[in-house]
């Protein structure tokens, strides 16, 4: 008996030896991303690629420049051509295939709910400093990865749920809880490639509207801050 009892304490304190603490998944997953060189070194980003909606191939373009701006141009043929502009303090957006006919300025709560995407480091890299709030919630599964699930709400007051794989340590999939709304949403990184400055970045993301595959991404490429002004 004492020794069934031994056995199964030393199983308990093993367990506990090799589980991971929220920080050590974090270090992991700047690690995974290119390292916090890298990351702290990320000032601009211009992704380019499609969208295929309906069965009609739509154009994306994102550029961002950390903190400053964020702008998506989206050209979809026959229709024609819209953008989205974030910055820290305005927004606007011109859709015409959403029934636009000039340049829209956004609601502040839809300005709150995009704002996230200034900061180019990412929720997690620094989050103490960012006022953000970072939670272990355990491990699931997702599409066959066991992941550890990390809830970080910012200091707005946004929730986000990130799937991290437990293998890679890349974010494989977040969900998002608007602090103004409650909308909620989902997205899913895939096809993961390592590029030749050291950065890794997921080439696919799926969202309700689709899966943009990227055909390019360049980090710290000259960007015109003029983009993000109207």
């Amino acid at each position: 008996m004492k020794r069934i009892l031994f056995s199964l304490l030393l199983v308990i304190l093993t367990a506990f030896s090799k589980a991971q603490s929220a920080d050590e998944i974090i270090a992991n997953y700047i690690a995974a991303s290119g390292g916090t060189e890298k990351i702290s070194a990320i000032k601009t980003v211009k992704m380019v690629g499609s969208l295929t909606v309906q069965g009609t191939e739509v154009e994306v373009t994102i550029t961002a420049s950390h903190g400053i701006g964020y702008r998506s141009d989206i050209v979809v043929p026959g229709i024609g051509e819209g953008f989205q502009i974030y910055t820290p303090t305005k927004g606007w957006e011109y859709l015409p295939f959403q029934g636009q006919t000039s340049v829209q300025e956004m609601t502040e709560e839809k300005l709150k709910a995009g704002l996230p995407q200034l900061d180019l480091q990412g929720q997690l890299y620094n989050y103490k400093e960012k006022g953000n709030k970072v939670e272990l919630l355990g491990k699931e599964m997702f599409d066959g990865m066991d992941c550890y699930k990390l809830k970080v709400e910012t200091a707005a007051g946004r929730i986000t749920t990130l799937f991290i794989d437990s293998k890679t340590y890349y974010r494989v999939k977040s969900v998002a809880v608007s602090a103004a709304s409650g909308q909620i949403i989902e997205t899913i990184f895939s096809n993961f490639k390592k590029m030749e400055d050291g950065y890794t970045y997921p080439f696919s993301q799926t969202t309700a509207n689709g899966t943009i595959e990227f055909s390019s991404i360049e980090i710290n490429k000259p960007v015109d801050v003029n983009l993000f002004k109207i």
